[in-house]
């Protein structure tokens, strides 16, 4: 499906937005949180996903990775759908949604509209886990994160095939021996030789 859109912004509203992608524009659905991060821009890159109903194929935009996730996290909860999630994006920011849910807040969560106390503890309740074991994931990953170098070879030696910690552990291995290079293509060929 399509990832991602370039283009110019040439209609903001805080709820939609019109990008033209060589010449073909596109209608996507925002949250408030990606309408404050785009409204003094006149173009750039929005990820997508592609919600498909009956009656309607809706695209829906998002200025950063952690917002699209989250989004599709909430879609995976019974009862949550896409104007649902979209709404909760739009009254807190991603990183408080998390949290609520980590903390099991379920009344910070109630204060969105159209979340009530049975929703947000269905909420919590299937996605406090899956957002637990992600979040421990980008802390024990976060030392390659920073480098994008290394951030890059990690992503080549998955789409390799490559399990993550395997190549994780062969990443910060090679870093550590000292025998990192400026070249992606040597940090990957090393990773390689100890996996």
């Amino acid at each position: 499906m399509i990832a991602f859109l370039r283009g110019a912004f040439t209609y903001k509203s805080p709820a939609l937005v019109h990008i033209d992608v060589g010449g073909v524009g596109y209608e996507l659905q925002i949250s408030l949180n990606t309408y404050s991060r785009i409204e003094q821009l006149e173009s750039g890159v929005l990820l997508t996903y592609l919600h498909i109903r009956e009656d309607a194929h809706v695209l829906y935009g998002f200025f950063d990775k952690a917002e699209k996730d989250l989004f599709i996290q909430l879609l995976s909860v019974s009862g949550v759908g896409a104007t649902t999630a979209r709404m909760m994006l739009s009254s807190m920011k991603p990183e408080e949604i998390t949290r609520a849910i980590l903390q099991g807040n379920a009344k910070q969560l109630e204060s969105i509209k159209g979340i009530g106390k049975k929703s947000a503890e269905r909420i919590i309740l299937e996605l406090r886990d899956k957002l637990g074991k992600s979040r421990e994931e980008t802390i024990n990953f976060s030392s390659l994160t920073s480098n994008t170098l290394e951030q890059d070879a990690l992503n080549a030696l998955i789409t390799l095939g490559i399990a993550r910690p395997a190549a994780e552990n062969a990443i910060k291995k090679v870093m550590s021996d000292g025998a990192g290079s400026d070249k992606i293509e040597d940090i990957i060929k090393k990773a390689l030789k100890i996996i």
